[in-house]
C-alpha cells in the first residue's frame, strides 16, 4: 500500500503534507498511517520517514475547503517517535506556514496580483489563518528568496495572521481567568503566566526557571538540561490548571506548551525567550508559541507585560532566539486582533510512501 505526500520545510521545522482524501482512500485512519510511515516508536525512525527529532516528526493533512470565506482546511499531527502515538491536541505554527504554499503550487488558490493571501483554518485550534505570499507578477517566484533565523537555504515568504487568536482552545485568553498564576510542584511555588493564544502556554521568568544571571546563549546548555524534569512537571501542573488535563499525569507531551521570557539584555530586541518542545529545547521559536509570548506581553498584568511593554498594547516584538531574531507583530487590521509573524517555506521533495504492516509490538 502507498501514498503520495509532499515533504516541506515550513519555517524551522519539517513536515510531511497530506491531502486528506489521499489518506482516505488508504481505508488507514491517520492515526493508524501516520506511525507506521514514519517509523515509530523508534527514536531513530530508522525505518520510516520521520526525521527523529520534535520540529521534523510532524505532519499537515489539508484538504480544499467547501466554505465561501476559506480555502483551505488543514489539521496537524505531531508524530510520536519513541511512542505508535499521534498529537492533535495543538497546532504548529511553522507547519500553517505550508499550507499556502501547497495551495498555490497544487492551483488550489490562484495567485492574484504582487501579494495573494490564502485564507486557511487550522481544525485542531478552530483558527483561523491569513496567509500573505508574495507573488510578484501574479506568480511565485521561480526562485524563493527569503531567509529567516535557523535556516540555511531561502524560501518562499508566508506572512501567518492569527485572527482574534486568544481563548481557541480553552475558551479564554487567560484560561484560569488570572494574568499571573502560582503552580505548586514538589512543595515549590512557580509564579507564571498562563495563555490561550496560538497554543495554550505556560511562561515563567528566567529567575523561575533558575537561569537567572545566565546569559541567553546558555539558557539551553547544561542549565536547563538540568531542569528539564521539573519544568515539565510545571508544564503539566499548568495543563490541570487551565483545564487540558485532569491530572499532570494525563497530560499530553505537546500541550501546554511552555516558555521561559524575560527582557532583553541589549537593544538588538525586545524579549530573550526560550521554548521547550516535546521536553526539549526548541531550536529557534514555534510560532504558535510566539503568538503565545507576544499575547503575553501585550496583556496587562502579566509579569511579561510589566517587565518589558510600559503600557503598550499593540505594535512588533523582537524575540532573541536560540536562532536569531525573530519578530512578531499584534495589530488592529479591520476591528479584528490579528497576531502573527512572518515564516518561509519550501518544497523539498514529491514522494510515493509505501504503507509497512504495522510493527510487531504494537498488533500485540
Amino acid at each position: 500500500m502507498q501514498i503520495s505526500a509532499s515533504w516541506v520545510r515550513g519555517g524551522t521545522s519539517k513536515c510531511w503534507v497530506f491531502e486528506k482524501e489521499h489518506i482516505e482512500r488508504t481505508g488507514l485512519s491517520a492515526d493508524e498511517l501516520l506511525p507506521r510511515v514514519y517509523g515509530s516508536p523508534d527514536l531513530r525512525q530508522i525505518d520510516g520517514v520521520g526525521g527523529a527529532t520534535s520540529t521534523t516528526s510532524k505532519a499537515v493533512i489539508l484538504e480544499p475547503s467547501a466554505d465561501d470565506d476559506l480555502d483551505v482546511v488543514y489539521t496537524f499531527a505531531q508524530v510520536g517517535i519513541e511512542e505508535f502515538k499521534v498529537d492533535w491536541g495543538s497546532n504548529c505554527g511553522n507547519c500553517s506556514a505550508t499550507a499556502g504554499l501547497y495551495a498555490l503550487e497544487r492551483g488550489w488558490v490562484q495567485a492574484a496580483g504582487d501579494v495573494t493571501y490564502v485564507r486557511t483554518f487550522n481544525t485542531n485550534s478552530g483558527q483561523k489563518v491569513v496567509q500573505r505570499i508574495p507573488t510578484p507578477g501574479g506568480a511565485l517566484p521561480a526562485e524563493p528568496n527569503a531567509i529567516i533565523p535557523g535556516t540555511v537555504y531561502p524560501g518562499h515568504e508566508v506572512g501567518l495572521g492569527f485572527v482574534e487568536p486568544g481563548g481557541k482552545t480553552t475558551g479564554n485568553l487567560l484560561p484560569t481567568g488570572s494574568s499571573t498564576d502560582v503552580l505548586t510542584v514538589g512543595g515549590v511555588d512557580y509564579p507564571v503566566s498562563i495563555i490561550d493564544a496560538g497554543a495554550p502556554a505556560v511562561i515563567l521568568s528566567p529567575e523561575t526557571a533558575g537561569l537567572a544571571g545566565l546569559p541567553h546563549a546558555e539558557w539551553a546548555g547544561t542549565a536547563i538540561t538540568e531542569k528539564l524534569s521539573v519544568l515539565d512537571k510545571i508544564r503539566r501542573a499548568g495543563a490541570v490548571a487551565m483545564g487540558l488535563a485532569p491530572t499532570p499525569g494525563s497530560a499530553e507531551r505537546a500541550v501546554p506548551k511552555l516558555g521561559i521570557a524575560g527582557p532583553a539584555e541589549d537593544a538588538d530586541a525586545d524579549i530573550e525567550v526560550l521554548m521547550l518542545s516535546m521536553g526539549k529545547p526548541h531550536p529557534a521559536m514555534p510560532i504558535t508559541g510566539s503568538v503565545a509570548m507576544t499575547m503575553a506581553a501585550f496583556t496587562e498584568g502579566t509579569f511579561l507585560h510589566r517587565a518589558v511593554m510600559l503600557g503598550r498594547t499593540t505594535g512588533k516584538l523582537r524575540f532573541r532566539t536560540p536562532a536569531g531574531i525573530i519578530v512578531t507583530f499584534a495589530d488592529d487590521f479591520g476591528g479584528e486582533l490579528v497576531v502573527g509573524a512572518d515564516r518561509t517555506a519550501r518544497t523539498l521533495a514529491d514522494a510515493t510512501l509505501y504503507i509497512p504492516d504495522p510493527p510487531l509490538e504494537h498488533v500485540a
